[in-house]
């Protein structure tokens, strides 16, 4: 990557896959230079595809569920020597199963990815955003985050930390140039489920939205400062209206029906 480019700077998290590299594409599209981070050895692979939309890509492989890892990636942001003009703070992780059944190291991890590296890298890239009066942040939550998260509950849980963390910095920030965006898909195809061994579940097991789909929508709120997206198709998006009036104590057996392991298994 130039790093004299006169193309803006992007970040995205959670690069390799999914809405993270979708999102890659879509910032590349629009002409931003990009740096990609992730930890999984598909970072490459996913990099080289995004040079192809006309980017310069600088490629960060790292464990963010780390403080090293988030280190790592600010000071490679850092050395670059450019404001960073946008941020898809996007990386995520969940584990399925009953809460007593489940590795504590496991929920930890999901808690340090989906939260703690979050604020971290938050609290590394906004001030610099501010100081310059610009900057555009999104972060990606989840339509997960509304519903109480039976047999997924520290996942659904962090969900929820992320869109209220993201809405009260879009209010702390309102009268600045820089804007926060949540973004908050329903099930997506992504590998997201089957790292979480959600594979004979009927959420694991249902048709998905497409994350292509999903990243330009939430690229399209970001670019636009809007405050949240329920992205998806038509199907996830009534999901979201419909959730702000069903009882919390019907989503979460809802939820227990969709995220119950064996839910999925052929009858």
């Amino acid at each position: 990557m130039n790093d004299n480019s006169t193309r803006p700077l992007a970040v995205v998290t959670g690069a390799s896959s999914g809405i993270g590299f979708e999102l890659a594409k879509q910032f590349a599209e629009h002409g931003f230079d990009l740096v990609l981070a992730a930890e999984d050895s598909g970072l490459a692979e996913a990099a080289d595809e995004v040079r192809a939309h006309g980017a310069g890509v600088h490629v960060v492989r790292a464990d963010l569920a780390t403080p090293e890892g988030v280190e790592t990636l600010l000071g490679a942001l850092a050395a670059t020597g450019r404001p960073v003009e946008a941020a898809a703070l996007n990386a995520g992780v969940g584990r399925g199963g009953a809460f007593l059944g489940t590795d504590l190291a496991d929920e930890l991890r999901v808690i340090d990815l989906n939260i703690t590296s979050t604020v971290r890298l938050a609290k590394g890239l906004l001030p610099g955003m501010v100081a310059r009066d610009q900057g555009r942040l999104l972060f990606t939550s989840s339509i997960a985050a509304t519903v109480p998260g039976t047999f997924h509950a520290v996942y659904n849980a962090t969900k929820s930390f992320v869109q209220s963390f993201a809405q009260a910095l879009h209010n702390e920030l309102k009268d600045t140039g820089v804007t926060v965006t949540c973004l908050m898909p329903g099930a997506t195809e992504t590998p997201f489920f089957h790292r979480a061994g959600m594979d004979d579940t009927q959420v694991g097991r249902q048709k998905k939205d497409d994350p292509a789909q999903v990243a330009r929508q939430g690229f399209e709120a970001l670019m636009a400062g809007r405050k949240k997206i329920v992205a998806g198709s038509a199907k996830t998006r009534a999901q979201g209206l419909v959730s702000r009036v069903v009882p919390d104590g019907v989503k979460a057996a809802a939820h227990r029906r969709a995220a119950r392991p064996d839910s999925g298994a052929p009858k």
